[in-house]
């Protein structure tokens, strides 16, 4: 498994996540709102204020989604928490 798409994230207390069934996420916080469709293979689950991402094969392609997927996510969240911070 990939070791940067099997890291956990987490949700900062300022903001809110919403994946959708469709692997759809959007993100809000304090200074604006990110909505992005991810990879229909990538498996986004949230629990509370955790975030993981898991793939369905071990295929090339689900490695490389894998990681890009919570890759771009945890940057998101690293964002929005700089931005909240500068307040």
């Amino acid at each position: 498994m990939s070791r940067v798409g099997k890291k956990i994230i987490e949700v900062p207390a300022n903001v809110t996540v919403t994946v959708a069934a469709d692997n759809t996420v959007t993100v809000k916080g304090p200074k604006g709102e990110l909505v992005r469709s991810f990879h229909q293979d990538m498996k986004i689950e949230q629990e509370g204020n955790v975030i993981s991402v898991s793939r369905p094969s071990d295929s090339k392609e689900h490695r490389t989604n894998h990681g890009t997927t919570r890759a771009l996510l945890a940057t998101w969240l690293l964002v929005f928490l700089q931005v909240s911070k500068k307040l």
